[in-house]
């Protein structure tokens, strides 16, 4: 990637922009800050958070801090682009369901006019991040542009097009990349696009990963010194990351070609300092692990025993959860997790190995159901047990469907039923997965589909729920939101229910009595979900 048009422009000034998304703690944008600080501290740098600022006030404050600040780059953070992921301040999930499948034609109509509002936010949310960046070209012309984060890692090629002349788009890793251009160097490092003065679009590809071991602690007196609104997260989980790269080849998933397949780990004692700085010098309690998974090979599993020692050496006085992958846990290793203030066990679940191996999720169903025991023999209370269930993925039967409602009820047989929490989401269908191919080798999508396409009919297929079983699993789910009130029971366990009373034929019949357990009435844990949410950015 050729960079000699603004190769020899010494950067002395910076200002990241995180894109306006719901309010989740910026924590990439932060490590990089952190990292480009420590490599040049001469740098002045500053960070915008649009997601804490009035929609209306967006554009006059952006305006406002790049007159005020002048910088030489500006980089920006984009987290989300489906109208489809996870999100807390809609429903599409739930909108998608009722216009395809209530039997409420009221209900179906109001649908419809909900998906319409959602897609008009979704397209407007889109030309308005593209429109903070021709601003910056207008009032900084001679200004370097880099656009990275969640979504143009996945939609670089699409992202970049739109993007104004001379911008640099980074796939995953952002700190080599910055640091390249930072330098001067007449090449890019790491995976990008570039669009120069001429429009002219190339890309290059990673030649080889960052060293991780170069990421120490975030210094967070620096951070607050150019970001004072972080204390509008420290009430919430905040996130620290200890590894990057994952080996597995899951169907759905991205973060093998985002991070890379091999996995690279942050040094222990810079983790857990990180998380003693946030805990004692801001006050926050909860600790979200952001890495694809937090425990996932064998090697990784003693990287996360030695941050789970140090965190117990220091008494450190957290909660802390990730995602999960217990192939290689042991009764020790479950021990510390609980030692070390395991708030929650989040992870992929199905209960038959059938759609395990059709998603090649890379895991033994039994061996995970005796992680599970584990847990319980180490000294488990009341955890909530997360499970984050592909409903309807490719090689779903109602055999197989039948079988995961059984592997439900043997926990809560072993957890209690109060604390096993199912989530249903569906696959979310990404650009370069294998399901993506092999849906278009189906014929379900078209061989030239657009995955940012504004097309609802479109959209709604991106969001993988297929005849007949998904008739039955939406219907299930809008029979349970009909019935919940403050008294009733968590949503996903409601819709298990009925999807088993469904699938046995009883849909004239009662749904069987519940467990009431009101404080499980979270917004975020009644909704459907198009994949898990990630707490990062």
């Amino acid at each position: 990637m050729i960079l000699s048009e603004q190769s020899g422009r010494k950067v002395k000034t910076i200002l990241y922009v995180r894109l306006p998304c719901w309010k989740i703690y910026p924590g990439g944008v932060i490590y990089v800050a952190d990292f480009i600080h420590k490599q040049h501290p001469e740098i002045k740098q500053e960070l915008l958070d649009l997601a804490i600022v009035p929609k209306g006030e967006r554009k006059q404050v952006l305006k406002a801090r790049i007159l005020a600040l002048d910088p030489d780059m500006v980089a920006f953070s984009w987290r989300n682009m489906q109208s489809f992921g996870p999100h807390p301040e809609d429903d599409a999930l739930d909108v998608v369901m009722k216009f395809d499948y209530s039997p409420n034609l009221w209900h179906r109509l109001k649908a419809a006019v909900d998906a319409v509002s959602i897609i008009y936010e979704y397209t407007a949310s889109r030309f308005r991040n593209f429109a903070f960046m021709r601003l910056v070209r207008k009032l900084k012309p001679e200004s370097k542009i880099i656009v990275g984060g969640t979504a143009v890692s996945i939609f670089g090629k699409y992202v970049i097009k739109h993007c104004p002349v001379n911008t640099v788009v980074v796939v995953g890793e952002g700190e080599p990349t910055m640091l390249s251009i930072i330098n001067g160097e007449s090449s890019t490092i790491g995976e990008c696009y570039c669009k120069n003065s001429a429009g002219e679009i190339a890309y290059s590809n990673r030649t080889d990963n960052f060293n991780l071991s170069k990421l120490t602690a975030v210094n967070f007196e620096y951070i607050e010194s150019i970001f004072p609104e972080i204390h509008e997260y420290t009430d919430d989980y905040i996130g620290v990351h200890t590894k990057r790269g994952c080996p597995y080849q899951c169907h759905f998933c991205l973060y093998n070609k985002i991070e890379g397949h091999n996995q690279r780990y942050r040094d222990p004692v810079e983790i857990v300092d990180e998380i003693e700085t946030l805990n004692k010098r801001y006050g926050v309690r909860n600790i979200w692990f952001t890495d694809a998974q937090f425990c996932s090979t064998r090697r990784s599993t003693h990287h996360v025993e030695e941050i789970l020692d140090e965190i117990i050496r220091r008494k450190l006085k957290i909660q802390w959860t990730g995602y999960l992958r217990l192939n290689y846990l042991t009764l020790e290793l479950a021990g510390k997790m609980l030692d070390s203030g395991l708030a929650s066990l989040d992870l992929s679940f199905t209960g038959t190995q059938e759609v395990i191996n059709s998603l090649t999720l890379g895991y033994s169903l039994e061996q995970q159901m005796e992680a599970f025991q584990m847990f319980k023999d180490a000294g488990y209370t009341n955890q909530k047990v997360k499970l984050y269930i592909p409903l309807n993925a490719p090689g779903e039967t109602p055999l197989t469907l039948r079988k995961t409602i059984d592997r439900i009820k043997d926990l809560y047989q072993i957890f209690g039923r109060d604390n096993v929490l199912p989530f249903i989401f569906f696959i979310g269908i990404q650009p370069g997965t294998p399901v993506e191919k092999l849906l278009i080798k189906q014929g379900y999508l078209g061989k030239n589909y657009n995955p940012l396409t504004f097309n609802p009919f479109v959209i709604k297929k991106l969001l993988y729920n297929p005849k007949p079983l998904g008739k039955i699993i939406a219907r299930s789910y809008l029979e349970a939101v009909a019935a919940h009130d403050k008294d009733s029971e968590y949503i996903g366990r409601t819709t298990m229910d009925i999807i088993e009373r469904k699938l046995a034929g009883g849909v004239g019949g009662k749904t069987p009595p519940f467990d009431k357990d009101p404080a499980e009435k979270q917004p975020s844990q009644t909704r459907l979900q198009a994949e898990p949410p990630r707490v990062s950015n």
